[in-house]
């Protein structure tokens, strides 16, 4: 759905940095090591959206993970999907589908597909990343690119990579990302860890809030909480953020294929 494909990273106006202990990119250089997810992995979400404080299950959500070969490469294809549930089409109907192609070695974006309908607007656009020679290619032209930028959908499986134990409360890790023909000097602040109780059960969590850009739905800024597994899965398993009218929080509700066992869940409702 097209709040949760916002939930890291799809980005349109930055607003002002706020002050911070420290920041720091991704990793020291365009590769990371996968250490947090696998081939064949599969994570549902609900959609939950709130006014006046009475929730509604809004839509569904889905992230799918298979092993292929793009110009004789071994990439992840993760395929985003989201749709607004029959009884919500009224109001806001979403069919939103979204596909990275990373490499498996360094977990960079080579191609990006996003095809889209909410609310009426149609969006399609497929990027082809040029590691090269640092360009992005989309249905419009070719783009200069920073060397280790993102698309929306690698960016979350990249960030799942993170080391969140070097870091401190108020930490910003930072990355660029590449939308709709522009580049988004984005991050990700780090708050630390807590407890959290879910629609799927009761976690260890580690909590953060991602910078947000400015559109349709979201005011732009540091507004959205997330909450990652505390485990070396780090998959999200909660979202909430303030939209132009109301609420939205997202659970995770359901899991296949996950590379380790969910030792972050105390409790299962």
């Amino acid at each position: 759905m097209k709040v949760i494909f916002k939930l890291l990273f799809l980005p349109a106006v930055i607003l002002l940095a706020f002050t911070t202990r420290k920041e720091i990119p991704f990793a020291d250089s365009c590769g990371i090591k996968n250490t947090a997810f696998k081939a064949g992995e599969k994570v549902t979400y609900k959609v939950y959206y709130a006014v006046a404080g009475i929730y509604v299950d809004a839509g569904t959500a889905t992230f799918t993970n298979t092993l292929e070969v793009l110009n004789n490469r071994p990439v992840y294809h993760i395929v985003g999907e989201g749709h607004t549930n029959s009884s919500y089409d009224i109001l806001y109907k979403v069919r939103d589908k979204y596909e990275s192609y990373i490499d498996t070695a360094t977990l960079q974006a080579l191609k990006f597909v996003r095809n889209v309908n909410e609310g009426g607007y149609k969006k399609y656009q497929n990027v082809s990343f040029n590691k090269t020679a640092n360009t992005a290619v989309t249905n419009d032209g070719v783009f200069n690119v920073p060397a280790c930028v993102q698309d929306v959908v690698s960016s979350v499986f990249y960030a799942r990579n993170i080391d969140f134990n070097v870091l401190q409360p108020n930490d910003k890790i930072s990355f660029s990302m590449f939308l709709d023909n522009e580049i988004y000097n984005m991050y990700i602040r780090y708050l630390g860890k807590e407890t959290i109780k879910t629609k799927y059960g009761k976690f260890d969590a580690i909590k953060f809030k991602p910078l947000l850009i400015k559109g349709s739905i979201f005011e732009g800024g540091e507004n959205m909480t997330v909450w990652v597994t505390d485990d070396e899965n780090h998959v999200p398993i909660r979202i909430e953020s303030p939209i132009v009218v109301g609420k939205v929080k997202i659970d995770m509700m359901g899991h296949e294929n996950l590379r380790y066992p969910l030792t972050s869940l105390i409790r299962r409702r």
